[in-house]
């Protein structure tokens, strides 16, 4: 059996589970922020790093929020929308095609496999309410995150341009795996 490396086993110890929709939220508002600070540094204004608590409940109602637990607070989050939640664009538009969004990992939790772990998590759901492929989107000039999303198998599908930011977005999808992934 092969050992868990110290940041994999911390990645371990979070349990995962579905937002309660009566559960206050200000604090999953303060995980966006935190970890998209460094994004706002980089110029792209995305809308989890100054949404508010009401927009933040508004959105995890839009679809499956997940949230990973450890430690006494949330350490991670990925919202699921399954295909008949999923529009914005011609691609998002089609029946076939589910989503993922408000993804984020605190920072003191980053490298850990956490966000790999939840990506996961959307894929298989994805699975299970029988898309067949998963799309995301993320800012054009964040070029780590299109490289860490091409990794893990996105490709590029389109371009778009949503009213509440202020950089281009990339459309990535990536065929659905039929059976089940770990969490």
């Amino acid at each position: 059996m092969t050992a868990l490396s110290p940041a994999s086993a911390l990645a371990g110890r979070a349990a995962f589970r579905i937002l309660d929709p009566a559960a206050p939220v200000s604090e999953l508002t303060s995980l966006l922020h935190r970890a998209y600070a460094p994004l706002a540094a980089m110029g792209p204004r995305y809308m989890a790093t100054h949404q508010s608590d009401a927009v933040t409940r508004e959105r995890a109602a839009s679809g499956e929020c997940w949230v990973a637990r450890a430690d006494g607070g949330i350490v991670g989050t990925i919202l699921f929308k399954p295909a008949d939640r999923t529009a914005g664009s011609p691609w998002l538009d089609r029946p076939e095609v589910a989503s993922l969004g408000q993804f984020a990992v605190a920072p003191e939790w980053q490298g850990t496999g956490l966000g790999a772990r939840l990506l996961d998590l959307a894929e298989r759901r994805a699975a299970e309410t029988g898309a067949k492929e998963i799309a995301l989107d993320t800012a054009e000039p964040a070029e780590h995150l299109v490289a860490l999303y091409r990794r893990r198998g996105y490709r590029f599908i389109e371009h778009t341009q949503w009213s509440h930011t202020n950089y281009r977005s990339v459309i990535m999808s990536k065929p659905v795996r039929s059976g089940r992934a770990a969490a």
